[in-house]
């Protein structure tokens, strides 16, 4: 049987054709190639965007809604699950190995990677030790991949991954243990997400020199990875999930649910913590998107009227606009609110900074019952949060508990966000593909896992 011609996946977070002409590897890519705008799906975030590329199905089928969501069985808001299992649908290596059986796959730090059906497996899985301090690390399939790649290009960076610390490293990495996998191991599929974009274009807005810089830098990151693909014969697709817009306002749309008596707190320790089954109403916020849920229709009434003069949301979707958007899932919000094009929600929940959790300062993803940009940064109101780093630092160094509590409260500095639909194609996602004329006008979302069949020749 014939092989299947083989594919590199780039999913380049952020990349917009604005972003596209600070880079000159991708650019000539496109040149030799093809590329065409990539409409993306709601929330434009990355569990939704990369689930739909790989079902072909939009949230209302794979069950994505978003980043994470509120699980009504535990009673918890949990972000960045990362069991496959949570998405609905026939995956992409699953018609592949339909079409040539032994078809194979390498996923590479896409999301829902543990549990996949795939060979090889690389994801962030950090350390959790019994005494509370969390050490950077990943998880592999097969196992002796994990000696394998640290050995040969270091501990997976956690901390550059994400936090104040986020920068080119973790691409690095990343495009580096995909260089060696591909050279080693002879995918047919492999799948490669490089963040870097991500950082500097929250950070300080897409416009910004700086988020030209990241794209210089990480399509020099990059160039190696093209450089191999053509020397193997693979076709190469770089797309993204979403652009990055700029953005001035947050908006704490918890808040005013409290304000209003419809959310409900609990204490512990002088702390406050969010209570979704106490509160009549509550959001999830996800960047530019917060799934709203109420405990009945009276608080579903009221919550709508809280949320319709809130400054900073656009629109409620309610069941029709669910249903037209393709979020109708049962883990999707009784309303979703979208923000307004330069607006963003928070997870804040708390009147009184005295009465933050103490994970809010930190950064903890699996902790917070939303999403939390801040996290890019170190607190500039603070003068001793650096020299608090460095002792927790040290204190990590000799093996001891520590906490790094430099995460400031102020949600201001953000610059850049997604989760809406873009304004427009020059400030929206693309595709691009080694393999000219392979891309004639726009591809939607839902396109992309025939797109890649067709690219390997197996549809």
């Amino acid at each position: 049987m014939t092989r299947p011609t083989p594919l590199l996946v780039l999913d380049i977070v952020g990349l917009t054709p604005r972003l596209l002409t600070h880079m000159p590897q991708l650019r000539a890519l496109a040149g030799q190639g093809s590329r065409a705008p990539l409409d993306t799906v709601l929330p434009a975030v990355t569990c939704a965007a990369q689930s739909t590329f790989l079902t072909g199905t939009l949230p209302s089928e794979h069950g994505i809604v978003g980043n994470g969501w509120y699980f009504r069985e535990l009673g918890e808001v949990l972000l960045w699950r990362q069991h496959n299992g949570l998405v609905s649908g026939d995956k992409l290596w699953d018609a592949a190995r339909r079409a040539h059986p032994g078809y194979t796959v390498a996923n590479i730090c896409w999301w829902y990677a543990m549990g996949a059906d795939t060979d090889i497996t690389v994801t962030p899985r950090p350390v959790y030790y019994a005494d509370g301090r969390k050490e950077p690390d990943c998880y592999t399939r097969p196992p002796a991949l994990h000696s394998e790649l640290t050995d040969r290009f270091g501990t997976f960076p956690l901390f550059r991954f994400w936090g104040p610390g986020a920068d080119l490293t973790s691409s690095r990495w990343i495009a580096d243990a995909t260089r060696h996998i591909m050279a080693t191991h002879d995918p047919d599929l492999t799948l490669c997400y490089l963040p870097h974009l991500d950082y500097d274009l929250q950070r300080h807005g897409p416009d910004d020199p700086r988020a030209h810089r990241a794209a210089t830098e990480l399509d020099g990151v990059v160039a190696p990875l093209l450089d191999d693909a053509r020397r193997q014969g693979r076709t190469v697709v770089a797309l993204s999930e979403y652009g990055i817009t700029p953005v001035s306002r947050p908006v704490d749309i918890n808040r005013a649910l409290r304000r209003a008596g419809l959310l409900e707190v609990h204490t512990q320790d002088g702390m406050e913590y969010l209570d979704p089954m106490a509160s009549r109403a509550f959001a999830v916020a996800d960047h530019q998107i917060a799934h709203v849920h109420a405990r009945d229709p009276a608080d579903l009434t009221a919550a709508r009227r809280v949320l319709e003069e809130l400054p900073g949301v656009e629109r409620l979707l309610d069941g029709p606009g669910k249903k037209a958007e393709g979020l109708d899932h049962p883990r999707a919000g009784d309303l979703v609110a979208v923000a307004e094009p330069d607006a963003w929600f928070t997870y804040y929940y708390w009147l009184d900074d005295t009465r933050a959790p103490d994970f809010a300062r930190t950064v903890e993803i699996h902790r917070k019952p939303g999403y939390d940009p801040v996290e890019l940064f170190m607190d500039p109101e603070d003068p001793y949060a650096r020299l608090r780093a460095a002792t927790a630092l040290a204190r990590k160094k000799l093996g001891m508990r520590y906490r790094m509590a430099v995460v400031p409260l102020d949600p201001s500095p953000i610059r850049g966000s997604h989760g809406r639909l873009p304004p427009s194609d020059d400030e929206g996602p693309l595709i691009l593909c080694s393999t000219p004329r392979a891309l004639g006008g726009r591809v939607a979302a839902t396109d992309v896992k025939t797109l890649l069949l067709r690219l390997a020749g197996l549809h």
